[in-house]
């Protein structure tokens, strides 16, 4: 099953979306192409309640402005191929800059890793990974330690379902910036 999916962000150093400039209109077109991906001019403006012309600039200064990021299928990979998804934290041994900056450029050279943040607390990063086995999950953890990125620690947890995987609600958030 493809479900079209298009990444929104904000550019955190600019702060609340309403600094942005961005209108009721804009986030629901920001909302429409989050939930149905690239749509005709025509069905955007129908979803939207805005007559089609006007629709399309808005959405144009919507992607100038660097707001939609790109435009992606969600993948059932489960009817593709059999796979094991792996949730890990890992905390690194020492935290300057510079072996942040080590630990994320080898991370991003890695297409098994999924998704990788860097949080704040207990651990330094939570990362996803996907790979065909739990031995070649293995022999990946045991290439990231050969590879000396300064981990101290490192837990995982085996993905058993995914109950929920969504885009945040544009419109409750943007609603809760203008308070």
């Amino acid at each position: 099953m493809l479900v079209p999916s298009v990444v929104v962000r904000r550019n955190e150093s600019f702060g609340p979306m309403k600094r942005f400039g961005l209108d009721a209109t804009d986030i629901r077109i920001l909302s429409a192409v989050q939930k149905h991906g690239q749509l005709s001019k025509t069905k955007l403006a129908e979803i939207v309640n805005l007559s089609p012309t006007p629709c399309l600039a808005r959405l144009d200064r919507l992607k100038a402005g660097g707001f939609i990021c790109g435009y992606h299928a969600e993948i059932a990979l489960d009817k593709i191929c059999d796979f094991t998804q792996v949730v890990v934290t890992v905390s690194l041994t020492h935290h300057r800059k510079s072996d942040f900056d080590r630990f994320e450029a080898h991370i991003r050279n890695l297409d098994e890793i999924t998704e990788c943040i860097a949080t704040g607390g207990g651990m330094d990063y939570v990362m996803e990974a996907v790979s065909p086995s739990l031995a070649s999950f293995q022999n990946l953890m045991e290439t990231l330690l050969a590879a000396e990125l300064g981990i101290d620690r490192y837990m995982t947890y085996i993905v058993t379902r995914r109950i929920k995987s969504d885009q945040p609600n544009l419109a409750k958030l943007a609603a809760k910036e203008s308070k």
